[in-house]
């Protein structure tokens, strides 16, 4: 980590908030806190929303969880094509400037449920490639811990 990247508290989201990466699917490493990053993204004009998915266990209570933790629209359908049309279409997260979104507690949902895990990061890198050259890129932030 450079210390640019602690300045800004914003970790490996630095390089993309000052534009020197393109928007992704970044995985979080072990023992950076997360919050700070989060400040940093909403400080830069970025729009954030998190998904912690602690405790979620199969693909219903991950649809709930997305459901009410990202505040899907009324027409989300609880499936995989449901919530990669929402993650396109995000007027449910309207934004200026770019799209944070941090999917927490992953690791025991991707260990009891590998297929879905699977399907869930189709989703994420899908929409991440959606919005990537727009003006309202979407960087997916994959924590193992909380925010």
């Amino acid at each position: 980590m450079t210390e640019d990247d602690k300045g800004l508290g914003a970790g490996p989201l630095t390089a993309v908030l000052q534009g020197h990466r393109p928007p992704a699917v970044l995985h979080w490493p072990d023992g950076l806190v997360l919050g700070p990053a989060l400040a940093a993204a909403r400080a830069a004009g970025w729009t954030t929303a998190v998904l912690d998915l602690a405790g979620v266990a199969d693909k219903t209570a991950f649809m709930r969880r997305s459901s009410v933790a990202l505040h899907l629209p009324d027409w989300f359908g609880h499936n995989w094509d449901a919530l990669a049309d929402c993650l396109r279409d995000p007027s449910w997260l309207p934004a200026d400037g770019g799209r944070v979104l941090a999917v927490c507690s992953w690791l025991p949902y991707a260990k009891a449920r590998p297929a879905e895990w699977d399907v869930v990061q189709e989703v994420l890198d899908a929409a991440v490639d959606f919005w990537r050259g727009t003006r309202t890129p979407l960087v997916v932030v994959v924590a193992d811990s909380g925010s």
